[in-house]
């Protein structure tokens, strides 16, 4: 009697396992079906971090309105 236990015991460890093997498999599983799916959800995130933002060139009017001064003073005196 303790023998077939055993069995029916070892049986259903089996099957417990099998069943337990087959979710860890599609818990690992990508969520993503191609790699461009995946390089555009990580572009997405990027861009949401603020990674490509692009930066804002600062002007300055009077500097650029100095120079032209300058260039034309010296086209005048040539």
């Amino acid at each position: 009697m303790s023998h077939s236990r055993a069995i029916a015991d070892l049986e259903a460890d089996i099957v417990a396992l099998r069943a337990a093997a087959e979710r860890a498999g599609t818990a690992l599983a990508c969520l993503f079906s191609t790699s461009d799916e995946f390089e555009a959800a990580v572009v997405r995130v990027r861009r949401e971090q603020g990674a490509y933002w692009a930066r804002k060139r600062v002007r300055h009017p009077l500097r650029t309105a100095t120079l032209v001064a300058l260039i034309a003073l010296v086209f005048m005196l040539v």
